[in-house]
């Protein structure tokens, strides 16, 4: 008996499943009706719709949307949707309803809004529009001017986020070389979410004759720190402590740094990348004060050591960890080269050159006949050896004649003649 009755279940059970386990397919839903769209702010669009008309009275209606290509897909019951976007392209909203948030179910006819770029030439369009947070002080926004475009141009910014009642614009607009750049205070709110938003920046000129040009910079991303200040260096066991301050509205933790170490006399020039800095020694961790601490290893003392540190925003606290400070102030620590030599050989050297040149003007001539002796005369060589035996041969003539003429002689004169040509010959 317990046998049929068990089959007798079961049997009953199969013909449940088949009349009402198995759900029916669901019905498509009619699509939603008076989509519009509209913008806000600067770049902040809106699009809102009506619900369908004729929808199924058991249906929980549910809206699938999505941009364009299907990106950023979205089930929602809410009859709007908003989007921060740069508005310098064509941007389209498919919205479609349905019945249940199951992505698989297949929602009804999509219906497409769309929101076209401002009127202008593309070409007369500024380019290069980025902007950097300074800091968490102050915004800087930089760019090019369009192609077709006048040089004598002049440029409006307007800017907008979350914490502004109403669009701001930027007075303070002055040229860096080729680029056009335009600073705004923007400082950081105690609001934890104030990092969360984004700032909508349009440039655009004053006649209305350039395209707008449109960009969202996000609060989490583009932010600058200003340099560190090193407060002490010191040498301990043959290890180099660098001392710093951080820059001002920023953690420890959100940080990371460079430490830039130059030897004058090995010439060498080491970078260490320091994620957390600490010192390894009690002594300094005792007595940091508030400063940031890191070990050098293996510094000699005895050299003069020029150290220079900077820092930027770390993946902990933002998404964008690319830009680098400027480099801190240098500091230097270690023996000094003594100036007093390089003074004094500064001193001496052309000392030294104005004598050389004053004794080389005085004794040139000298010292040219030194070099370059001058070369005998021949023909003069000849006269002087010659010279005395011409004058002898002439002289002889006379005294023979002398002696030819017996008035003239006298014994005493015959002898001196005669000791005379001698004493010649």
């Amino acid at each position: 008996m317990e046998r049929p009755a068990r089959l007798c279940g079961l049997w009953a059970l199969l013909l449940y499943a088949g009349r009402g386990g198995v759900a029916a397919p669901a019905e498509s839903q009619p699509p939603v009706t008076n989509l519009s769209v509209s913008v806000e702010n600067l770049c902040t669009i809106i699009w809102t719709w009506n619900p369908p008309e004729g929808a199924s009275p058991n249906c929980s209606l549910k809206y699938f949307s999505h941009f364009g290509n299907k990106q950023d897909k979205k089930i929602a019951p809410e009859t709007h949707r908003s989007k921060e976007v740069p508005l310098n392209e064509r941007i389209c909203l498919q919205v479609g309803s349905q019945c249940s948030t199951n992505e698989s179910e297949k929602p009804s006819i999509l219906v497409e809004k769309c929101i076209s770029p401002p009127e202008g030439d593309p070409e007369s369009a500024v380019t290069e529009l980025q902007c950097i947070w300074h800091n968490l002080r102050y915004m800087k926004c930089t760019w090019l001017p369009g192609r077709n475009t006048s040089p004598d141009t002049n440029y409006t910014l307007y800017y907008w986020h979350n914490s502004l009642g109403k669009i701001l614009q930027c007075e303070n607009i002055y040229r860096e070389g080729q680029h056009i750049a335009c600073s705004f205070n923007l400082t950081k709110v105690k609001d934890s979410s104030f990092e969360q938003h984004s700032v909508q920046v349009m440039v655009k000129d004053n006649a209305g004759k350039i395209r707008p040009s449109f960009n969202i910079v996000p609060l989490t991303s583009h932010v600058k720190p200003d340099p560190p200040h090193i407060k002490n260096l010191s040498f301990q066991n043959g290890d180099l402590y660098v001392q710093w301050t951080n820059p001002q509205n920023f953690q420890s933790k959100c940080l990371s740094y460079e430490v830039e170490v130059n030897n004058s006399h090995a010439e060498t020039h080491d970078i260490f990348y320091v994620e957390e800095a600490k010192c390894q020694n009690t002594e300094f961790e005792r007595n940091l004060e508030g400063t940031i601490c890191f070990m050098v290893p293996g510094v000699l003392p005895d050299t003069l050591n020029t150290v220079r540190i900077r820092v930027k925003t770390n993946k902990l606290c933002y998404e964008d960890d690319k830009l680098w400070s400027n480099w801190s102030q240098a500091m230097s620590i270690g023996q000094k080269a003594n100036p007093t030599f390089y003074i004094t050989t500064l001193l001496i050297i052309p000392v030294i050159v104005a004598a050389a040149v004053i004794v080389l003007l005085l004794y040139l001539k000298r010292l040219k006949i030194i070099i370059f002796p001058p070369i005998p005369d021949p023909g003069k060589i000849f006269k002087e050896m010659f010279g005395d035996q011409n004058d002898d041969t002439l002289a002889f003539p006379t005294t023979i004649s002398s002696l030819k003429s017996p008035q003239l002689v006298s014994p005493q004169s015959t002898e001196a003649l005669t000791l005379g040509l001698l004493h010649n010959s």
